[in-house]
């Protein structure tokens, strides 16, 4: 049965996490005259929001709940990567002010580099692979059985989940967000390169992660098939309830946009 009291406490998650937090506090801090210009600020809720996209971090993979979805449901193993991919990538990049982004992304090795992984096409295609590759069967049930490798699953699920909202919500100049038209189409495009996994998970006639056909019963009468269900359905419908909201904030944006344009026009 799942022990309430573990907690995972390996340095490297640990350590991960602070070093983040450590490097946040450097770079909004000592490190500020070095990157920003003198009227740089930090609003308490950009910092809020990178530090609360830590601890959400943390309660998803380090806290009891990863036994749940490691070794009895799918579709609580889903809920962790929702997590990880929606509110997590989202706090950490708002989190992040402009001139920070800025200072650490305007050195010539780093530029380029970023350039080209936050372009949509490519960052889109990232994530949608690695969401992809990873629930393929023998890849996902290794994942289950090897600490290392469940790991490295949600790091990428992460990293590429920051990636994919980069093009939507950057700030700073070097490595900019799309214009608000592309966004509503990228927003879009993605979610129908998600649509095959979604319906291979939620439409299978078998039991793909061997894992969970054979865990112990947390509940009577719930079946692993009825898992494999909720997992796709929660897969499914946080895509969708997410990317409404990315796509009601972006058409705001622009009709604000478009507005303020219209009047400086007539006022002309």
């Amino acid at each position: 049965m799942i022990d309430w009291r573990h907690w995972h406490n390996e340095p490297y998650l640990i350590g991960g996490l602070l070093l983040l937090a450590w490097g946040y506090a450097m770079l909004t801090g000592p490190l500020r005259a070095c990157i920003a210009p003198p009227s740089a600020r930090l609003p308490r809720w950009r910092a809020i929001c990178y530090y609360g996209s830590l601890v959400l971090f943390y309660l998803a993979v380090g806290s009891p709940f990863d036994q749940l979805g490691e070794r009895f449901l799918f579709s609580a193993h889903m809920v962790q990567h929702v997590v990880l991919i929606y509110p997590c990538a989202v706090l950490w990049l708002i989190g992040l002010p402009d001139w920070v982004v800025d200072g650490v992304a305007d050195r010539a090795v780093l530029r380029p580099l970023g350039r080209f992984l936050v372009h949509p096409v490519v960052a889109g295609i990232l994530y949608v692979i690695t969401q992809s590759l990873w629930h393929v069967p023998a890849l996902y049930d290794l994942a289950l059985q090897d600490r290392f490798v469940h790991v490295m699953e949600h790091l990428t699920f992460f990293a590429t989940a920051v990636l994919y909202w980069w093009p939507v919500l950057a700030n700073g100049r070097v490595w900019p967000a799309m214009r608000l038209g592309g966004r509503m189409i990228y927003l879009f495009a993605v979610g129908v390169g998600l649509t095959p996994l979604f319906a291979f998970i939620t439409f299978s006639n078998d039991i793909l992660y061997p894992t969970y056909e054979f865990a112990p019963r947390l509940i009577d009468g719930f079946t692993p098939m009825d898992d494999q269900l909720l997992a796709g359905a929660i897969m499914k419908l946080s895509n969708v309830f997410v990317t409404f909201l990315a796509l009601t904030w972006v058409f705001v944006l622009w009709y604000r946009q478009s507005e303020g344009s219209a009047r400086a026009a007539s006022v002309a």
